[in-house]
């Protein structure tokens, strides 16, 4: 993707909503997962809010998930299980 494709992605409203789902999909994950995970108490904190308002997480996460190979490679177009990693990269990093 060119600069101006990705710029115009990180802001796309259509994307955001995929990135939202992904977000609130990965956060139900962690809420069920083993305390004994490392950094499980900042991830549940991290997933408690992002499902309080995902909105918020998805528009933050958003422009560096827009940057990840995979998205980069495929657009918009990006399947949603690349998109689900992409997204899961992003927060991971994060924490």
């Amino acid at each position: 993707m060119t600069y101006t494709e990705s710029a115009a992605l990180m802001s796309d409203q259509n994307f955001r909503g995929r990135v939202q789902v992904a977000v609130l999909k990965y956060a139900d994950s962690i809420m069920i997962e083993a305390s004994s995970v490392p950094a499980h108490n900042t991830r549940e904190r991290w997933a408690v809010q992002a499902m309080q308002n995902p909105a918020m997480v998805a528009a933050q996460i958003q422009p560096p998930t827009v940057m990840d190979p995979a998205v980069q490679q495929d657009g918009a177009s990006v399947t949603d299980a690349a998109l689900q990693a992409a997204v899961e990269g992003v927060v991971n990093k994060l924490l």
